[in-house]
């Protein structure tokens, strides 16, 4: 029997990495590590983490190179700043409203 982790940050929360300078937004998060589209042998070894917590799909931003991430929770806490994501897919999904949160945008199908 497996238990379910809990995933420690939202959908539209904005986190840091503890290592490196870049800083994203949540836009989904798997339970568990279950990105197919990266091999995780491919991670150095001493930079893995464990498979068995929550990662987190980011629009994320690097100095002037904006990608889109997958961290594990271990490697990420919660950003301060309160300044805005740079990001040219970030607008599509959310908002950011007066406090400065991010909030899914209400998409109307014609």
């Amino acid at each position: 029997m497996s238990k379910t982790a809990i995933a420690k940050f939202g959908i539209g929360q904005v986190i840091r990495h503890r290592m490196y300078q870049f800083r994203g937004v949540v836009f989904d998060v798997d339970p568990e590590f279950a990105d197919c589209n990266r091999t995780y042998e491919t991670i150095l070894v001493e930079a893995r983490s464990r498979k068995d917590q929550p990662f987190y799909y980011l629009f994320a931003e690097s100095g002037q190179n904006p990608c889109v991430a997958y961290i594990s929770e271990q490697n990420l806490m919660p950003d301060g700043s309160d300044e805005p994501v740079s990001h040219p897919e970030l607008d599509s999904l959310f908002e950011r409203d007066e406090k400065g949160c991010y909030r899914r945008r209400n998409v109307t199908m014609n």
